[in-house]
């Protein structure tokens, strides 16, 4: 059974970053962003995959990052909808504009 080349998941975790980081830099809705910043995580997390994979331990190191990016991004995103709450209470609207207001 042929596999697939481990170089192909890396190439495809990099384009995916790059669109995500597009969509993080170009999006005014703080959803969005935070939409764009948990794909940036995950295409990290494929290419820590993919690299684990080269390794002569069979991958267990991929997974293991693979397994804390995935638990820091859900944190990620309990925090991230926090301070969406938090802007939407105090201003109405949920944009990037408005995130230097929320300083206390």
């Amino acid at each position: 059974m042929n596999t697939v080349p481990p170089l192909y998941f890396i190439v495809l975790g990099a384009v995916v970053f790059l669109i995500a980081m597009l969509g993080f830099l170009t999006r005014r809705s703080l959803i969005q962003a935070l939409m764009c910043l948990e794909l940036m995580a995950s295409s990290v997390g494929l290419t820590f995959l993919a690299i684990g994979r080269t390794m002569p331990d069979g991958g267990l190191e991929g997974m293991v990052l693979a397994t804390f990016l995935i638990v820091i991004g859900a944190a990620e995103i309990g925090m991230g909808l926090a301070i969406v709450m938090l802007s939407f209470r105090r201003h109405g609207d949920a944009s990037t504009d408005d995130i230097d207001l929320l300083g206390g």
